[in-house]
């Protein structure tokens, strides 16, 4: 088994949705004896790896890859809603059994979670932050919940969490799929971004911003955001903000992968392949600044924007190898990190009292970070789904 303790061999026993224990096999009889769970069943994975299950921390569940997103703007909230089932169940297949949805259209993905929670639907445990506060007439208008004005901007903020929010999340820069957006300029303002994070802290919830420049990167930090979203332009000061105050960084390399690989020539619009590739060269540095600064970092996909598929979410994990982190680091940032950055205590390892979301890969994933795309088998909260 591997996770961020290291790689060892050992038994694993599952009861109820939950690791009971971890150890020789006398240690896992014994456990599975005392929880008096009936007559065991045993999945031999000799010569395989148990690992935690992938933890993304930047989904957008109602989008599915096409080329140009604003073709979903005319879409039902009915069609929205089926192929969000479908991308959850992607996801799972994949060993993806935790993701953190950053916008959709209305209740879409906090529904979405409740109803993998009821059993309705097969996917990951979904948390979401519903709709994003955005500027007027900025990044993401066509679902965002606009605001302007450190009032407006609290009041919107709060309606989240009054739809059961798990987290809130803000556009702090234009971005790259919106059309006219300029994707490094500052959108919501200091005063505004401070209304946001104030308002989610009376209930402590985590809070994410939208930042591509490092005006904006720099303005979410000292507003205590708890996690910077992309971070494309991030400049040495701004890397150096993060990782005094513990900012989280979500880098999303998929997102820019997907749009810059694949370009006008598949389909998406001339304008974002432009602000991608510009983005693109920059990101280099973005990286060599974090490493450096040692910011702390979180797996987070963007799934959903162009040629961004749920189903291949785990190629996340290569590319943050190729920019410079291990195998190690990049298992750290999809499972403790992205689990504390979410506010789980109970994911992320492969440990007695941590719910049994696992993967069973064929090669040791902090050795050959290629292991985390095939999973041999997947298991959320106990059950196996593939």
């Amino acid at each position: 088994m591997a996770d961020v303790a290291g790689t060892r061999e050992a038994d694993v026993a599952v009861a109820d949705g939950e690791v009971v224990a971890v150890g020789d096999s006398a240690t896992v009889d014994d456990a599975v004896a005392e929880r008096d769970a009936g007559a065991a069943t045993e999945v031999d994975v000799g010569g395989r790896v148990v690992a935690p299950g992938l933890i993304d921390a930047h989904v957008h569940a109602m989008m599915d890859g096409r080329p140009d997103v604003s073709t979903a703007v005319s879409e039902s909230d009915y069609a929205a809603s089926y192929r969000a089932a479908s991308n959850l169940e992607a996801a799972v297949q994949a060993g993806v059994t935790t993701v953190r949805d950053l916008g959709s259209r209305g209740t879409l993905a906090l529904d979405a979670g409740e109803a993998v929670a009821a059993g309705d639907i097969d996917g990951p445990r979904v948390l979401a932050c519903g709709r994003n506060v955005i500027m007027t007439g900025g990044h993401g208008n066509w679902f965002g919940r606009e605001a302007d004005g450190p009032a407006e901007v609290r009041k919107a903020a709060r309606e989240q969490l009054k739809a059961g929010a798990d987290v809130l999340k803000c556009m702090a820069t234009g971005g790259v799929l919106t059309e006219g957006a300029v994707t490094g300029a500052p959108e919501l303002t200091p005063e505004e971004l401070a209304a946001f994070t104030d308002a989610a802290a009376p209930t402590d919830t985590p809070t994410a911003a939208h930042a591509h420049g490092e005006v904006g990167i720099k303005n979410a930090v000292e507003a205590g955001i708890s996690s910077v979203e992309h971070g494309t332009f991030m400049d040495r000061e701004a890397a150096e903000m993060m990782a005094e105050r513990g900012t989280y960084w979500v880098p999303t390399a998929s997102a820019l992968r997907g749009i810059v690989d694949n370009g006008v020539e598949a389909g998406i619009p001339e304008d974002a392949v432009a602000k991608a590739e510009d983005a693109a060269e920059r990101f280099d540095d973005a990286w060599d600044h974090a490493l450096d600064a040692g910011v702390p970092i979180a797996m987070g996909t963007d799934a959903g924007t162009p040629f961004n598929f749920f189903e291949e979410i785990p190629r996340e994990m290569a590319h943050m190898v190729d920019y410079g982190l291990s195998p190690e680091a990049a298992l750290e940032a999809a499972t403790v990190n992205a689990a504390d950055l979410l506010g789980l205590d109970d994911v992320g390892r492969v440990a007695a009292g941590y719910r049994a979301d696992l993967v069973v890969l064929d090669a040791d994933p902090t050795e050959d970070v290629e292991a985390w795309q095939d999973p041999d088998a997947v298991f959320a909260r106990g059950e196996r789904v593939n």
